[in-house]
């Protein structure tokens, strides 16, 4: 009888792992590329960070409280919206509240969604299913919100000429952002996008991955990647037109006039 179960892995397994980050970290040494610290840096983080993350996961599976899953989920969001935010090279005032509510209300909304209405997850906040889903989400839609914030904030700073002309010329403020704000959304939807144009050509999504490495039926795995794959662009196309229209809310007032003195650069 096969094992359908994934093969554990011990310290050993975990050690051979970072010898092909140290084989990397040579290569970089003999090239002078000066990526070592970077990768070393980066491996101990990543060690760090995961073995924290799974002792805490650990912990609050085997509560199975509301609040607790709810309270781990702003620090998710929260922790995302400062990510997206500092990956811009430029920002204004009030910018980071603006990420988070982005990411709290698209975050939490495709994720329950999926949950409730697709895979009848009972009780609503089972943390097996909403943390890892939720994490997915942010860890995605942060990457596009970052991208459409650094798009449309540069395009206002280096093309404020040309946008106060619009205006000066009597376009109102929405006819002088919608093309900047399209270009923004765009840019950040090139990710997700890419993914899914060759998910399972490609790439085989780590959802997927561990599932049949786990012995489930592939087509089951599937069925769930699919799932995933479109809650992941529903969260990414929403939080990239949410952040936008925030940003424009923010730098065009009621006089149809833009602030681009707010616009600071790091």
């Amino acid at each position: 009888m096969p094992d359908h179960g994934a093969l554990s892995l011990n310290g050993a397994d975990l050690a051979i792992a970072a010898g092909l980050v140290l084989c990397a970290g040579l290569v970089s040494a003999a090239l002078r590329l000066h990526l070592e610290a970077k990768l070393a840096i980066a491996s101990i983080r990543t060690v760090l960070q995961l073995l924290l993350v799974g002792a805490v996961l650990g912990w609050v599976f085997r509560l199975e409280r509301a609040e607790i899953v709810l309270g781990v989920l702003l620090i998710m969001i929260a922790l995302a919206g400062r990510a997206a935010v500092a990956r811009s090279s430029r920002t204004f005032p009030g910018v980071t509240l603006r990420a988070f509510l982005t990411l709290l209300l698209t975050g939490l909304l495709t994720t329950f969604s999926v949950t409730a209405a697709i895979i009848g997850v009972e009780p609503w906040y089972r943390p097996q299913y909403v943390i890892p889903l939720a994490g997915m989400v942010l860890g995605n839609s942060l990457t596009g919100v970052s991208l459409s914030l650094d798009s449309l904030l540069e395009t206002l700073a280096t093309q404020r000429g040309r946008v106060e002309t619009e205006l000066a010329l009597g376009a109102s403020r929405w006819e002088a952002a919608r093309e900047p704000l399209a270009a923004a959304v765009r840019r950040g939807l090139i990710p997700i996008i890419n993914s899914m144009m060759v998910v399972g050509l490609v790439s085989l999504p780590g959802m997927m991955t561990g599932q049949i490495l786990e012995g489930a039926d592939p087509v089951e795995a599937v069925k769930y990647q699919i799932v995933v794959m479109f809650m992941i662009a529903a969260a990414t196309s929403l939080g990239c037109m949410v952040m936008g229209l925030m940003v424009y809310r923010r730098l065009f007032n009621d006089r149809h006039q833009l602030r681009s003195d707010l616009i600071q650069d790091r």
